[in-house]
């Protein structure tokens, strides 16, 4: 499954307390680890796969293997896979890691060696982790995770790769860098490979990959700016993931930045990344269908650009509009009739604008909980309204906890191979291991939160938020001061049951009082992509991909990152990290198709 859209590190980075092993001796038993799988995969003999995996191993694969993002639970899958997909692996090309030495650690409260290993396929280069479990005999794998980093025909064009402009007889008297940019971002006798829509982290990321591999790849962004998405939110709002968790590829935060960083911040950020990256992108520039040629294998796309209605024939179309729909606006009774001012949260700028006044805030999750916090800070009496239970973690000590890899001083793409490392069953009992050591944290906080009448919970699983996002996109609070508002009284509580209809001046409650008001805000969250994508697309097409976002039965994103039964559509989205992350994979599948080597593998 997909670990880490904001909890990144689900265990201690440090190595086992007593030791699994010695530091010195993790290195032999990784390297002869690796050799008999190397000698299984070469043999295609996996009856003595047993001896390799426990009964409850499991293997997430990343694209190097199967061509999707796919996890397989259990020795007899495993086996399977390996069956079906052993010819893609050249066995000898097998290695540790240079960058990494087998290490000791505790996952998921499990003992464990920790290996980064390398290998090559019949197309590139891919990445490795396996984690091995010694608690029950000789060392086998708990988990394994293969990736593949790159195409040995399309290799990212940075460092000893980069292009070469050394002709300098060439450049006089012709365009220079400026009048190149520009005259290739207009589109005027060419189409685009890839058509990104949104130039938000997701969108500009793909980008800044895709440009990499050398695919042509525009990006449409409806509003007027690059970074609008951050720029037009509400004032108040600081990215809660600290810097070194959410660079960007190729071009990091700066060292100096604070490690917490505005929304103005990384809004400016997005505009001179979209610069320095040499990304095309048309602002102001609304997507507003595609219609896919089966025959022709590409596109027919519309978008409203610069006065004009332009026609674009990609290859493929990437939605990159972040992991929800439409803005969510559930039918409270009564609503209609309120004479106050009535703001969906994704409307709300700040709370200076109701100085003093009486609001009331449906949803107690990031959004809705932020929000109250903004207008109790500009003097409003706020009520928030609380539907359903959430998971609410501190930010100190709860949230950092779990953030702690990034932390460690270790290389950002060392720490992303790690956290990607969890298939399913693992994801969850590393979610388990971590929700229960922030619960002991929190323990006088969540008291608090129940003292007034606030509900909280961590998932039926009891894998707090980290889960709840990645099923259901929501459902979370990272604490950074309205836990202790509610607590302290300073906002109000109400149950949504509580309510029995919303009246012109207000809400009116079942008790026969009347909670005044001249705000509501609706922190109700958004809808499923699917609506969009039948806006976009058609009714068949949607059908055709299903849900988007949410987990599959394997534990893993729907549509996300991966194929979708519609060829030529893909979706990107996720927080700053997952963008980082999983741009690279997006890309390469991307990159495989233009080559055609997907289909000849």
């Amino acid at each position: 499954m997909v670990v880490g859209a904001e909890q990144h590190s689900t265990s201690s980075g440090s190595p086992a307390a007593g030791g699994v092993a010695d530091p010195s001796a993790a290195d032999a038993v990784a390297r002869t680890w690796l050799a008999s799988l190397a000698t299984l995969i070469e043999s295609g003999d996996l009856s003595d796969a047993a001896r390799l995996f426990r009964p409850d191993a499991s293997w997430r694969d990343i694209v190097s293997l199967t061509w999707d993002i796919a996890s397989v639970v259990g020795q007899s899958r495993i086996e399977d896979m390996l069956r079906r997909c052993r010819k893609q692996i050249h066995p000898g090309s097998i290695r540790l890691s240079p960058a990494w030495s087998p290490q000791p650690r505790v996952r998921a409260d499990r003992e464990v060696i920790e290996v980064l290993f390398e290998f090559t396929t019949g197309v590139g280069n891919g990445d490795g982790v396996v984690r091995l479990s010694l608690d029950d005999g000789p060392p086998r794998a708990w988990t394994v995770m293969t990736a593949l980093r790159e195409l040995t025909a399309c290799p990212e064009r940075q460092g000893a790769r980069r292009p070469y402009n050394d002709d300098f007889s060439s450049h006089f008297g012709a365009p220079n860098w400026l009048d190149q940019r520009e005259s290739a971002g207009c589109y005027d006798s060419r189409d685009p490979a890839v058509l990104i829509v949104g130039a938000g982290q997701a969108g500009l990321t793909l980008a800044a990959r895709l440009g990499a591999l050398g695919i042509d790849a525009l990006v449409v962004e409806r509003n007027p700016r690059v970074g609008d998405n951050w720029r037009n939110r509400y004032h108040s709002l600081w990215l809660h993931n600290e810097v070194d968790l959410s660079h960007l590829p190729y071009l990091p935060f700066p060292a100096t930045w604070p490690a917490y960083i505005s929304k103005d911040q990384m809004a400016s950020w997005l505009e001179h990344y979209t610069d320095v990256l040499e990304i095309s992108v048309w602002t102001d520039a609304r997507f507003t269908g595609a219609l896919w040629d089966d025959a022709g294998q590409r596109w027919e796309a519309t978008v409203e650009y610069s006065g004009a209605t332009r026609i674009l024939r990609p290859r493929h179309v990437v939605m990159a509009t972040g992991v929800s729909g439409a803005p969510r606006r559930p039918a409270i009774p009564g609503l209609a009739d309120f004479t106050g001012q009535v703001l969906h949260s994704s409307e709300f700028t700040g709370g200076e604008d109701f100085h003093g006044q009486r609001a009331v805030v449906f949803g107690v999750s990031n959004s809705g909980s932020d929000i109250a916090q903004d207008l109790h800070a500009f003097g409003c009496e706020v009520t928030m309204v609380q539907r359903g239970p959430i998971t609410v973690v501190s930010h100190s000590p709860g949230s950092l906890l779990l953030f702690a890899l990034y932390r460690q001083g270790w290389p950002t793409e060392v720490c992303d191979l790690i956290n990607i490392a969890n298939p399913g069953p693992a994801s969850i009992e590393s979610n388990q291991a971590a929700t229960r050591r922030v619960r002991e944290l929190d323990r006088e906080l969540i008291a608090g939160l129940s003292a007034v009448g606030f509900r909280t919970d961590y998932g039926p699983d009891q894998t707090g938020f980290g889960m709840k996002y990645f099923r259901h996109g929501g459902g979370h609070y990272l604490n950074i001061g309205c836990s202790e508002l509610l607590i302290d009284r300073k906002i109000g509580l109400l149950q949504y049951d509580e309510i029995a209809r919303v009246v012109p001046g207000g809400v009116l409650l079942r008790s026969g009082e009347t909670r005044e008001a001249s705000l509501i805000v609706l922190a109700t969250g958004y809808d499923n992509l699917s609506a969009e994508v039948a806006r976009c697309f058609g009714a068949e097409i949607a059908g055709k991909v299903g849900p988007v976002w949410g987990l599959d039965d394997e534990g893993e994103l729907r549509n996300m990152w991966r194929p979708t039964p519609q060829p030529g559509l893909w979706f990107h989205a996720g927080s700053l990290y997952q963008c980082r992350v999983f741009s690279r994979y997006l890309a390469v599948q991307i990159a495989a198709r233009e080559l055609d080597l997907a289909s000849q593998a």
